[in-house]
């Protein structure tokens, strides 16, 4: 095969060593090698649905013991909930940013890249790292048959514990109880609110959903959550009570209203009950309904502040972090996707608000903007009770219905029939670009350009 004559051994060695080299660079996937391979041999739940979700920690427990348990090697802050728990996610670690701390951001889904799930100090997950990762383990994969989820759940805590993070803040992907992030041991536990969503697979009453969420409360571990409801409240102080968990409901104690707001800042009165202290807080991030998860995120930084892994940090320290947190939040975390401005001119922006409670908060913000005509690029996916959404919009919009370019996505023709019976009318385009560059055509300076329904639409746009 090659001519080896003439060669001492010293460039033999050489030789053979180059090509053995060689060799490996081959065998080593190509970033975009990696995610094919994570998309077509591991199902993403986001993409083709339930089908996806497996209800089990078995094989995520299996990954992690197969790469030396590094869930174990970081502290965490473990946040769930039906809405708001992405916003709260990166509210934290901007705020645990500002103290200095190195720290890791898993949240899902992503957008448009896939290594938004995985950030330190607001840093994606090199391509080089996440080729290397699915490289050196395809026998493992192979062998456990992990789903898309539990597999980057496993690389995100092996990329924290070999980048030595100080802390992490680890979004729930669905659920709580058998969600794949469920096998930390978190110094916190939050969760931040509980609506209707995913039903088929956490239950159709909100007791049984909260139930579900409830399954990240460990055992003697501080418990957050957002909202005190009727049918929820009973389920998280039970099961607080059988952790033998101290737990704190944010309403209790905070109330944030929106005092000033323009699409590019927003300002909160913070009122803290129990103190009286009412300050004013500068947040790089907008719409009313972020007061909920500004709460949910007060309240649990006023209760990390009791955790001797915080000892070291005074009340001014906490003070300046929160503060350079909320004002710098999409600097420090690449937060996207939450009532986002894309253009001026017509105003464009988007929200990843996609169920019941999402949907009617993001309305009541829409209405509070000035604008001319509305315009709605809207795309759903088709395996959810979509009625109580489409009874929220306006039926003053001019829609223009879409397909999100998954497998899970309704086809604009079908939700342009059901739409139909809530009063809203718009015609049916065959992607989401053509469905915004409709959009454009149509609306005049002054008017308003939506994008929502589904986060699936917002990828293609943002």
């Amino acid at each position: 095969m090659f001519n080896l004559g003439g060669m001492s051994k010293s460039l033999l060695f050489c030789f053979f060593a180059t090509q053995m080299h060689l060799m490996c660079l081959r065998t080593t996937m190509t970033y975009q090698e990696s995610l094919d391979y994570m998309y077509a041999q591991l199902p993403m739940f986001t993409r083709i649905g339930s089908s996806a979700f497996k209800k089990d920690l078995t094989n995520t427990l299996a990954l992690c013991d197969a790469l030396g348990q590094p869930q174990t090697k970081f502290p965490t802050i473990h946040v769930a909930g039906t809405n708001g728990k992405g916003s709260t996610s990166h509210l934290l670690a901007a705020i645990l940013q500002s103290l200095g701390l190195k720290v890791g951001l898993y949240v899902s889904p992503h957008y448009r890249d896939f290594r938004e799930r995985i950030k330190i100090n607001g840093q994606y997950v090199p391509k080089k790292w996440v080729s290397k990762f699915v490289t050196q383990h395809q026998n493992l994969f192979t062998d456990i048959q992990p789903s898309f989820f539990e597999m980057t759940v496993a690389m995100a805590f092996d990329y924290f514990a070999t980048e030595g993070v100080d802390i992490a803040v680890v979004e729930v992907g669905l659920g709580g109880r058998l969600d794949s992030t469920n096998i930390i041991s978190p110094l916190v536990s939050v969760i931040t609110n509980i609506s209707f969503d995913h039903m088929d697979m956490l239950g159709d009453t909100l007791p049984l959903i909260a139930a579900e969420k409830a399954g990240i409360i460990k055992p003697h571990t501080l418990v957050v959550i957002g909202e005190e409801q009727d049918e929820t409240t009973p389920v998280f102080l039970k099961k607080a009570e059988e952790c033998q968990s101290s737990i704190v409901f944010a309403s209790q104690n905070f109330d944030v209203q929106l005092v000033e707001s323009s699409l590019e800042n927003t300002f909160f009165q913070v009122h803290h009950k129990k103190t009286n202290k009412i300050e004013r807080l500068n947040a790089d991030l907008n719409g009313a309904y972020q007061a909920k998860n500004i709460a949910t995120t007060l309240q649990t930084v006023e209760v990390m502040q009791s955790l001797s892994f915080f000892e070291k940090y005074t009340e001014g320290d906490w003070q300046k972090a929160v503060e350079n947190g909320f004002r710098r939040l999409k600097t420090l975390t690449q937060f996207i996707g939450r009532w986002q401005v894309l253009g001026q001119s017509p105003t464009i922006l988007c929200d990843s608000a996609h169920n019941e409670a999402g949907i009617k908060l993001a309305m009541n913000q829409l209405e509070a903007l000035t604008f001319n005509r509305l315009h709605f690029v809207f795309g759903m996916v088709r395996d959810k009770d979509i009625s109580k959404v489409l009874r929220l919009l306006p039926t003053h919009a001019t829609y223009y219905f879409c397909k999100a370019n998954i497998p899970r996505g309704l086809e604009a023709d079908a939700l342009q029939n059901q739409a139909q019976a809530f009063g809203l009318v718009g015609k049916t385009y065959p992607s989401v670009k053509r469905a915004l560059a409709a959009a454009k055509k149509q609306a005049k300076p002054d008017d308003l350009i939506y994008i929502g329904g589904s986060i699936f639409v917002l990828a293609e746009v943002i």
